[in-house]
């Protein structure tokens, strides 16, 4: 697991829109913000990437870059993107399962069709948030067993301009 002030290991996924994204290729004006979701499968994903997706603009005028990301395939991803009303959003696929566990992320083995008709992935990464400072450095993680719990996203963007006014340590090295 990747302690806070350590570094984040590198990580490459495909963007939707072909192109490919690689962690240490970003230089955020503040932070780098990862956020792993569950898959095309999960309802409870989008509703988040729903609430997410609505402070997308905000975030960006804090310096804050988002990648959303899931070891889902393209075409589930691009589901998800369209389906969900994801527009302002970098969506991404193809999170190995060995970058997930790099990341301290649970992964979980599918057990069938969800209370939404899908059929889930044989093997997929349960939720995560990160939040990289541009050093490549872990500031704040948040990881799940389960699709139940996630971080609340108005305190968070709440927070942030304490964090950056104050230049709030991370937290949690120790």
């Amino acid at each position: 697991m990747v302690k806070p002030r350590q570094l984040v290991p590198d990580f490459s996924v495909d963007l939707l829109d072909g192109t490919t994204w690689t962690l240490s290729d970003q230089s955020p004006e503040n932070f780098t913000m990862v956020v792993v979701y569950r898959g095309y499968h999960c309802p409870l994903c989008n509703v988040y990437l729903n609430k997410l997706n609505k402070i997308a603009d905000e975030l960006k005028a804090k310096g804050v870059t988002v990648l959303v990301t899931s070891s889902d395939t393209p075409e589930r991803a691009k589901k998800a993107q369209q389906d969900w009303g994801l527009d302002k959003l970098a969506l991404s696929s193809g999170l190995r399962i060995e970058d997930a566990r790099g990341l301290g992320l649970y992964v979980s083995q599918g057990i069938g069709v969800t209370s939404v008709g899908v059929e889930e992935p044989e093997l997929f990464a349960e939720p995560g948030l990160f939040m990289i400072k541009p050093d490549q450095t872990l500031y704040f993680a948040d990881i799940q067993t389960m699709p139940f719990l996630r971080p609340d996203l108005s305190s968070l963007l709440a927070n942030l301009d304490f964090i950056l006014a104050k230049g709030y340590p991370a937290r949690g090295e120790a």
